[in-house]
């Protein structure tokens, strides 16, 4: 843990600690969380995930995220179901492979609309949780994050690597704590069919 909190004490010496967090779930959220209350983080949870297919899906997963955070204090903002917007924005890319351009595409989409909202409301600092797993690349997270933040002055992503120091080890252990639901696949209609064992 020590780590991460020297990251982010270095991170927001200069800066009000106060994040906005992109989450798509809570399994892949719940470390991440709880890293940043440990480390004094002021939070906001930012959930947008128009790629989520089915609805029945996108509600079991927000529920979850919901219900933790309120377990944890944590404000939390529901931009609500926008599929369509989605299919838009990846239109041309639905049959490539998973972590190819697609996929880059949907951060893109996602982490467009939570710097928007950040430089909306005064947060000058956004991430997300997307990164932590291991199915995605890092770098097309961290690069749609920073792309994001770009195209708003002021706004700057914060752009860790979750997964290090004990980050997915400390996702699994408290998952499994709270009896998270764990999906099979991304989240989109074209990711739908289970991952590889």
């Amino acid at each position: 843990m020590y780590r991460i909190e020297q990251f982010l004490n270095l991170y927001f010496q200069n800066r009000e600690r106060k994040l906005l967090l992109h989450c798509c779930c809570a399994p892949c959220s719940c470390s991440i969380i709880d890293r940043l209350l440990h480390a004094e983080v002021r939070l906001t949870i930012f959930f947008y995930n128009p790629n989520i297919y089915p609805e029945g899906e996108y509600n079991r997963r927000k529920h979850e995220i919901v219900q933790y955070a309120g377990k944890r204090g944590v404000a939390f903002v529901d931009v609500d179901y926008d599929p369509d917007r989605w299919l838009n924005y990846v239109r041309g890319h639905e049959m490539e492979k998973e972590r190819g351009v697609r996929c880059s595409l949907c951060f893109e989409c996602r982490l467009l609309k939570t710097a928007a909202f950040a430089a909306e409301n005064g947060f000058a600092d956004i991430s997300s949780t997307l990164g932590i797993s291991r199915r995605k690349k890092l770098e097309q997270v961290t690069d749609a994050g920073r792309r994001a933040a770009a195209c708003y002055p002021g706004v700057t992503y914060l752009d860790y690597n979750w997964r290090k120091n004990g980050g997915v080890a400390r996702m699994d252990e408290i998952a499994k704590h709270e009896q998270f639901y764990r999906q099979q696949y991304c989240g989109c209609m074209f990711s739908i069919k289970p991952y590889p064992k």
